[in-house]
C-alpha cells in the first residue's frame, strides 16, 4: 500500500507538469478536498476551475520528501515556474483506493530566499 500511495502521489505531480488533466481527473476522487492558505475544502469542481490552470506556469517539481505513512503521504518539492522563479511547498495528501480523497498544502518560500542567511524577512 505504502508504495502504491507514493506512486498515485508522484503520477499526480507528474500529470500537473504534464498538463495532463485527463490523467489528474483519473487519479482525484469524487469527494475530494483541498485545503491551502488561500483554499478552504474547495471541492473537485473549484479545484479544478481553480488550481488547475496553474499547472500551465509549471516547469517542474524536484522532490526533496516523498514519505508515506498510512493512507497519508507527505511530500516536500522545490518547484519551478516557466518564468524561471523556485519555490518550495509542503503537501499533504490522503490517499483511499488508490485516488487522492484530499490535499493540504503550506506554502513555503521563495528560492533563493528573500531573508539574507540568519535574517528574517519584515512583515509588511
Amino acid at each position: 500500500m505504502v508504495d502504491n500511495n507514493i506512486a498515485v502521489a508522484r503520477a499526480s505531480y507528474d500529470a500537473y507538469v504534464a498538463k495532463d488533466r485527463d490523467a489528474m481527473e483519473r487519479l482525484v476522487a469524487e469527494d475530494f478536498h483541498f485545503t491551502s492558505p488561500l483554499d478552504n475544502g474547495i471541492d473537485r469542481q473549484t479545484y479544478f476551475e481553480r488550481c488547475w490552470p496553474t499547472s500551465y506556469s509549471i516547469e517542474a517539481f524536484s522532490f526533496i520528501h516523498l514519505v508515506a505513512q498510512g493512507n497519508e503521504v507527505f511530500v516536500t518539492y522545490e518547484g519551478k515556474r516557466s518564468d524561471g522563479h523556485r519555490f518550495r511547498n509542503t503537501e499533504i495528501l490522503t490517499i483511499r483506493d488508490g485516488k487522492i480523497a484530499a490535499v493540504e498544502v503550506y506554502f513555503g518560500w521563495s528560492l533563493p530566499h528573500d531573508a539574507k542567511p540568519g535574517s528574517f524577512v519584515n512583515p509588511k
